[in-house]
């Protein structure tokens, strides 16, 4: 009897199961564990990743077999360095937080870092439709693992490797580099006929599927599920996943998740900013209409207060139409709207009866009283404030200003509660 049965209970089989009982409960369990069918359950996600770190054990001869015999102790390769149990689930499945079998982090400062094989980040860029909706994405992976037929040994059936003669068994050589002042330099360097590993052996000794190189290549398929709220820059562990090795831990695959800028809204944290545009009649008349529509397809429909005048730039907030908040899917933030009006066109006014307009506008301004002495009289030019205001001001002056009274004096009112390494106030975007 195995010494310890936590990865079976996970997928719910016996001890004695066969590779295809361990095959059949794991994609049962998947498909009832699966985050697209449990929607409501924040825990999905990672119920359903550390199914898939138990599969990758049990599924494994190898594995298996040093799970069985040594427990999680058996995992990390070590006979005789003991270690606490939630050390060694530390040590084998590092993660920034949760259960440490399969987690998410926001780097290598978060959590404890794993002493293996290393690990292999991949960038994977998602929408942010994606991280508000939530999606899980299948892929197909090669990755290094231990020949099966030597067991990582290299060799084929009971012969053994000898020590390298170049490098007299330790792995490497020593040589000698002559530095500008004529000094002779001793260093090492590793020994290129053993490739550091100071044993060899025989063409004909060697294994004959993996040729002596103890690892073959495989071909895998990968699920993750970005889940609900998740962050730019946020990482996904796929523990041990990774290629692997003889006597140490298999690496991790990491997917280090990379936001795609978006059209019409802007993330700050939880919260979301968009710019929607009306007209001037709907602004000073007031509007009942779907102003925008969300991330995840809904309409928006509001209804300005009557007798309400919006002015330019001025903005409302929608509570709890923001983003989801990771790991609380029904806990969202909220989304901010700024108004841009629209102004009639030249070709409007020409149709228009201009008498009957200024009747009903406000009276123009009259000059300024006292006059100045000295009156120069200015050509009207057109420019673009925008790009005045980039090419040639400082950020947080004149020009950002209205955009600052609305959602704070400095930048830290907009700094992202997760990542503080993201800089400056997000840009709006129109609707």
């Amino acid at each position: 009897m195995p010494v310890e049965t936590e990865l079976y209970e996970l997928l719910g089989v016996s001890f004695e199961a066969t590779e295809d009982d361990i095959k059949r409960a794991y994609k049962r369990k998947a498909k009832e564990h699966h985050p697209d069918k449990n929607i409501n359950d924040p825990e999905a996600g990672q119920k359903f990743q550390e199914m898939a770190a138990a599969y990758e054990i049990l599924s494994d001869p190898h594995k298996r077999e040093a799970y069985d015999l040594h427990g999680l102790d058996g995992m990390a390769g070590g006979r005789g360095d003991p270690m606490d149990a939630a050390d060694l689930f530390t040590h084998l499945f590092a993660s920034g937080g949760g259960h440490p079998m399969f987690g998410f982090d926001f780097g290598p400062d978060m959590g404890g870092r794993r002493r293996g094989k290393g690990e292999e980040v991949i960038p994977y860029e998602v929408t942010l439709e994606d991280l508000y909706n939530g999606k899980s994405v299948k892929m197909n992976m090669e990755k290094e693992i231990i020949c099966g037929v030597c067991k990582g040994s290299g060799a084929r059936g009971n012969a053994k490797p000898k020590p390298c003669s170049t490098c007299s068994g330790k792995g490497w050589t020593n040589s000698k580099t002559r530095l500008p002042t004529g000094v002779y330099a001793n260093s090492r360097a590793q020994c290129t006929d053993c490739h550091g590993h100071g044993e060899k052996l025989k063409e004909k000794e060697r294994c004959k599927k993996c040729k002596g190189e103890k690892i073959v290549k495989e071909k895998t398929r990968q699920e993750i599920f970005v889940e609900k709220g998740m962050s730019d820059r946020q990482r996904i562990v796929l523990a041990g996943a990774g290629d692997q090795e003889p006597g140490i831990p298999a690496g991790d695959v990491v997917f280090v998740l990379k936001a795609k800028p978006h059209e019409s809204f802007e993330r700050s944290g939880n919260d979301l900013l968009t710019n929607v545009t009306i007209t001037l009649s709907e602004a000073l008349l007031g509007f009942s209409r779907i102003i925008l529509t969300h991330l995840d397809g809904r309409g928006i429909k509001m209804t300005s207060p009557p007798g309400k005048v919006i002015k330019f730039h001025e903005s409302v907030v929608l509570r709890g139409e923001g983003m989801p908040i990771h790991r609380r899917p029904d806990e969202k933030g909220d989304l901010y709207v700024v108004f841009q009006i629209e102004m009639p066109d030249e070709q409007w006014l020409k149709t228009a009866n201009k008498p009957a307009i200024e009747a009903i506008l406000p009276a123009k301004r009259l000059e300024v009283d006292p006059l100045p002495e000295i009156v120069d009289e200015a050509d009207f030019e057109e420019s673009d404030i925008v790009d005045v205001g980039a090419r040639s001001f400082p950020a947080g002056n004149f020009f950002d200003q209205g955009f600052a009274s609305q959602f704070g004096e400095d930048e830290e009112d907009w700094e992202d509660e997760e990542d503080e390494e993201m800089d400056g106030e997000p840009e709006c975007r129109p609707q």
